[in-house]
């Protein structure tokens, strides 16, 4: 395969990895009819972006207790704000999507968008978007594993995201705290800070009933925030109290979501 076959050869090996739950360097090289030593570039690669383990002579899958718990089904409010925030997309757009739920439900939608470069800290995303028919341009920050977030976090994370820039930044939220901005129960803030900084709108998704929540952690200030997508069930002082801010408001409706 030539150098511009590399994606394509990348995604292959993850195939066969989820097929037979291991690979060797010297079956793929000749499956793939190119040196040991590049497919050694390429597990390493692959291993950098959290899709793989090294092990001598090949790889294995990444353990389960990396890949967080089973996933639990989407609400229709979560699938109403996902399409909302699919829908302010740009083609050949560069974004960032963060770890968690409501974010990782914009991704069955994502195959639909021409030309678009996607970063994201979080593996189950990762996957999410390798199994989609034309999948994006992926991207992933590396770093450290933080099985509280189910995310990678830290100073090299950090240095990946700030050798780039990204048109948006798709980020939920524990908690909405209306005086603030937004609030989490992790803490670790300094991944998701650096994530607003490199991107032109961030925007923030999540369900109404998180609007109001006081967490001690203060994620993001309302100064760092462009939009903020929830759903039809925000109360109206609330709406009118966060649109005083200048924030964009979306209240995404469940007759939209087909």
């Amino acid at each position: 395969m030539s150098k511009r076959n590399t994606p394509q050869r990348r995604h292959n090996i993850l195939a066969l990895l989820s097929e037979q739950g291991e690979v060797s360097v010297d079956a793929l090289a000749k499956r793939f009819e190119t040196s040991e030593v590049t497919i050694r570039k390429d597990l390493a690669a692959l291993e950098a972006n959290g899709l793989l383990l090294r092990r001598y002579g090949g790889a294995v899958p990444v353990p389960q207790e990396m890949l967080g718990e089973t996933v639990q089904p989407v609400s229709a409010y979560k699938k109403a704000i996902a399409r909302a925030a699919v829908a302010r997309i740009r083609e050949h757009a560069r974004i960032i999507i963060d770890s968690g739920s409501t974010t990782a439900a914009m991704i069955p939608e994502l195959g639909r968008q021409p030309g678009l470069v996607v970063m994201t800290n979080s593996l189950n995303v990762a996957r999410a978007i390798s199994d989609l028919e034309h999948e994006p341009v992926l991207l992933m920050t590396g770093g450290t594993w933080d099985p509280h977030s189910e995310s990678f976090q830290g100073q090299v994370a950090e240095q990946v995201l700030r050798s780039y820039d990204f048109d948006q930044l798709f980020i939920g939220a524990d908690g909405i705290d209306l005086g603030r901005g937004t609030t989490t129960f992790n803490e670790l803030l300094g991944l998701s800070r650096v994530m607003a900084e490199v991107a032109r709108e961030v925007i923030v998704m999540v369900e109404s009933d998180k609007v109001g929540r006081k967490i001690p952690n203060l994620e993001l200030p309302w100064g760092s925030v462009h939009t903020l997508i929830t759903d039809e069930r925000l109360p109206e002082a609330a709406r009118e109290q966060i649109q005083a801010r200048g924030i964009n408001l979306i209240c995404a409706a469940i007759s939209q979501e087909q």
